[in-house]
């Protein structure tokens, strides 16, 4: 998979990317992260990308031109599956759409500063809005870093051990049981007597009662959804 992101600050994309599990997904060869900074593609004086609002009104709009130029740079070396806008008003972000998503081969996001982009780019470029929750960043850099995290551990190769993202919480829409590692009395607090039984079948059935419970008391609207 490779993914593209337009930004403004390439700086704030650096430490995500470099370690854990995206690094190792593109040391395998099987994640390709590009950072593309906007204000080399501007046609404008002294790298800018922003102008006031047509109609008035506070903050600045990403201009619409430099971004053209760059998305149609892009679109003319390879076929994107989607072009992402990260907004505060886009769809709100799960894992049903990152498990969507890592099936993509190749995507462009587009990290928004100010107030947004110029509408025009959202109307003829963008196939997809994205929000991570319903409040404000300075931009869209950590956003997108949320969704290139969440999407390219699913990929495959990158965990060592491929099961472990089948049980994450909101896979199956419900949230992740409780887990328990040694020692197995930990200060008088001990370990659940089934997880130490040995029986497959028993700790699955617990698990999922504890998931169901979970949800129950922690995210209800989960399984309301269904």
């Amino acid at each position: 998979m490779r993914i593209d992101i337009i930004t403004v600050l390439p700086e704030l994309l650096e430490s995500p990317f470099s370690h854990s599990m995206m690094k190792r997904a593109k040391d395998r060869g099987l994640l390709e992260i590009v950072t593309h900074n906007l204000r080399d593609y501007t046609p404008y004086k002294q790298g800018q990308v922003d102008d006031y609002q047509f109609g008035g009104g506070a903050g600045m709009v990403m201009m619409p031109e430099p971004l053209a130029i760059l998305i149609d740079k892009l679109q003319a070396e390879r076929n994107y599956n989607e072009v992402i806008y990260m907004t505060p008003d886009g769809t709100l972000f799960d894992q049903k759409t990152a498990n969507g998503l890592s099936l993509k081969e190749n995507l462009i996001i587009i990290c928004g500063h100010y107030k947004g982009i110029d509408d025009r780019i959202r109307q003829h470029y963008v196939t997809r809005e994205i929000s991570i929750g319903d409040y404000v960043l300075s931009g869209g850099e950590l956003a997108a870093a949320v969704v290139v995290d969440a999407v390219g551990r699913l990929l495959p190769g990158v965990l060592n051990d491929e099961t472990s993202a089948l049980f994450d919480s909101f896979q199956d829409g419900l949230l992740a049981p409780p887990v328990y590692t040694r020692p197995a009395d930990f200060r008088g607090w001990a370990v659940p007597d089934v997880l130490l039984c040995g029986d497959p079948k028993k700790i699955d059935a617990w698990r999922y009662e504890q998931s169901l419970q979970r949800t129950k008391q922690r995210r209800p609207g989960l399984l309301n959804d269904e």
